[in-house]
C-alpha cells in the first residue's frame, strides 16, 4: 500500500505539473504533442514534410504582423506563405484607401467602381510603386527575426507586385523583399502573356528568388510549361484541390514536376464531375493524405500550404478550422 500511495502521488504531482506546462504555452488541442516537444513554439515539421500555411487563409481577422504571428503559435503553424499587406504595412508602407464592396448584388453581378474609387486606386497604386522602388528592407529583415524566434519561418511572400502593370522596380523590390523576409519564392497567379513570365523569370534569375506561379480551375498538366522552359527561376506554385476541380489527378503531376514546385497548396474539392466544392478536409475527392504521404516517401523539400477556403462551419472559426487542418496533415503523415 505504501508503494502504491508513493506511486499515486508522484503521479498526481506529474500531471499537475503537466497541466501548469500546458497552461503556461497556451497548448492547442490539435498541437499539443509538437508544442511540448519544442517547448512552446510551433511545430509543423511532420516526418520531414513541412506543413506550413498561405496567411490567406485568416483573411477575415485582423491581419497585423502581431496578428499573424499569434495565428501561426495558436494553430501550431511553424512556416507560412505571408501575403503581401502584411509585410508592408510593418515595413511602412502608404496607407491604402478604403476597399469598395464589390460583392455581386442581388443580380449576381459585381457592382462597377466609381470614378473616385477608380481614382483613389490609380493614386495608391502610385504610391506603392514609389514607396517600392525605395524602400530599405531593414524592416524585412527585422520581421524576419521576430517570426524566427518565435519559431516561424517565412518561405514564400505574396505582394501585389508582379503584375504586368507593375515597374520593373516594383517586381525586383518582390524579390529583394521575399529574400530579406527568409523566403525562396515570390508567387503571383500565373500570367496569361509569355512575355510578362518571361520578364518576372529574368528579374527572379537576377535576385536568386524563385517566382511561383499559382493557378486555379485553368491549371491543366502542361499548363505552366512555356513559364518554365523559360527561365529555372520560373516555378510552380502548385493548388491540388484547384487541379482536382479542374478534373485532373495531382498525384502524377506531383511526380513528374516535383523539381519546379517550390510549394503546393493543399484544400479539399470535389472533383469535376462531382461539382468542385470546396469542402472540409476528408469530405471531397482530392488525395491530400496519398500526396503528403508521397512527399514524405520521396523527400520531397517544397512545402504543402494549407489555404482554408471552404465555408467555416457554425459555432466554429478560422483558427480552429486551419488547427483541424494540421492535425489531419499530421496523422496523414503518421506523425
Amino acid at each position: 500500500m505504501e508503494n502504491q500511495d508513493i506511486s499515486r502521488r508522484r503521479f498526481l504531482s506529474t500531471s499537475a505539473l503537466a497541466a501548469a506546462g500546458f497552461a503556461l504555452v497556451r497548448v492547442p488541442v490539435f498541437g499539443a504533442p509538437a508544442y511540448i516537444k519544442n517547448l512552446g513554439k510551433p511545430n509543423s515539421l511532420f516526418n520531414g514534410v513541412q506543413v506550413g500555411a498561405i496567411t490567406y487563409s485568416w483573411r477575415s481577422l485582423p491581419g497585423t504582423a502581431e496578428d499573424i504571428l499569434k495565428y501561426c503559435i495558436d494553430c501550431n503553424i511553424s512556416a507560412i506563405e505571408l501575403m503581401g499587406p502584411t509585410g508592408e504595412q510593418f515595413a511602412g508602407a502608404p496607407e491604402a484607401p478604403p476597399r469598395p464592396n464589390m460583392a455581386p448584388g442581388a443580380n449576381g453581378q459585381r457592382p462597377e467602381m466609381t470614378d473616385e474609387q477608380k481614382a483613389a486606386q490609380k493614386e495608391y497604386a502610385t504610391k506603392m510603386a514609389d514607396w517600392r522602388a525605395k524602400v530599405s528592407m531593414d524592416k524585412f529583415v527585422q520581421l524576419r527575426k521576430k517570426y524566427n524566434d518565435a519559431g516561424v519561418s517565412i518561405y514564400a511572400f505574396k505582394p501585389n507586385a508582379l503584375n504586368v502593370n507593375s515597374t520593373d522596380a516594383e517586381i525586383d523590390y518582390a524579390f529583394r523583399a521575399a529574400k530579406a523576409l527568409g523566403a525562396n519564392q515570390a508567387n503571383v497567379e500565373l500570367p496569361n502573356d509569355p512575355g510578362q513570365t518571361k520578364r518576372l523569370g529574368e528579374i527572379a534569375l537576377k535576385n536568386k528568388v524563385y517566382v511561383g506561379y499559382h493557378g486555379h480551375t485553368q491549371q491543366t498538366p502542361t499548363w505552366w510549361d512555356t513559364a518554365l522552359g523559360q527561365s529555372k527561376y520560373n516555378a510552380m506554385n502548385f493548388d491540388m484541390g484547384h487541379y482536382v476541380a479542374a478534373g485532373f489527378d495531382p498525384i502524377p503531376l506531383i511526380e513528374t514536376k516535383h523539381d519546379h514546385i517550390v510549394s503546393m497548396h493543399v484544400k479539399d474539392r470535389k472533383n469535376k464531375e462531382h461539382g468542385g466544392a470546396n469542402v472540409v478536409w476528408g469530405e471531397g475527392d482530392t488525395p491530400i493524405t496519398a500526396a503528403l504521404e508521397l512527399m514524405r516517401a520521396r523527400k520531397y523539400k517544397f512545402p504543402a500550404t494549407i489555404e482554408l477556403e471552404y465555408e467555416i462551419p457554425a459555432g466554429s472559426d478560422p483558427l480552429k478550422e486551419t488547427a483541424k487542418c494540421v492535425e489531419y496533415a499530421r496523422k496523414a503523415l503518421g506523425a
